[in-house]
């Protein structure tokens, strides 16, 4: 299975991010997976890929090429693909990938799992997305999709398009059982078809405190 992995350059996070990241490398490894990446060697994304190659598995990277003055780009993958765009990078990694295990990280991870999201939501792939909840750090990206399906933005039947996991092990586990999400699904996108399973509306609690209106 390939598995791609989405995850932050950054190396100042703390050092339970770098826990998960090596452990999630690891197994994969051992498990016989491949790992793509986005081809950088620092932060998380080196941890996770330093971790499976350190283990006897296989890497591809995938990097633009200006990024090199931006990124480190990693020197021990097993496959580097260097392409010309941002939007050409992700296109790469979802067309070569069976599923998605994310980890903490930036904007552009917060737009990777986005982007997988809506590609299933429009029945352009299937694979599983997985978010290691490291910190509980995605529980609120988690509590915005689930807030635009109970204000009517998405289908109910949509929460299933992502999951969430303590940890790496339980992540991978995911991964590998949760069946492909049908293509044909993207007909929950069609205007209308929101309504007729549109949950209750969560009532906002009322303000209180001294700049509470009167």
């Amino acid at each position: 299975m390939t598995i791609c992995v989405f995850c932050a350059a950054s190396r100042r996070c703390h050092p339970d991010y770098v826990r998960h990241a090596e452990a999630l490398g690891r197994l994969m490894a051992t498990r016989g997976h491949t790992m793509v990446t986005g081809g950088g060697s620092t932060g998380l994304m080196g941890a996770v890929a330093d971790s499976a190659l350190n283990n006897g598995g296989r890497v591809v990277g995938v990097m633009p090429k200006f990024m090199h003055s931006v990124e480190v780009a990693h020197g021990r993958l097993s496959d580097m693909r260097l392409v010309e765009s941002m939007s050409e990078r992700l296109d790469t990694m979802l067309s070569i990938s069976d599923a998605f295990i994310a980890l903490p990280g930036g904007c552009g991870t917060l737009e990777e799992i986005l982007l997988v999201v809506t590609r299933k939501r429009l029945g352009r792939h299937g694979g599983p997305l997985i978010m290691v909840n490291t910190r509980r750090y995605f529980d609120h990206l988690a509590g915005a999709l689930h807030a635009a399906i109970d204000e009517g933005f998405m289908d109910a039947r949509h929460g299933a398009m992502w999951a969430l996991a303590d940890e790496p092990s339980s992540a991978l586990d995911l991964a590998e059982r949760t069946p492909p999400w049908p293509a044909e699904n993207a007909r929950f996108a069609v205007p209308g078809a929101q309504q007729a399973a549109r949950p209750a509306h969560r009532p906002v609690p009322p303000e209180s405190g001294p700049d509470a209106p009167a």
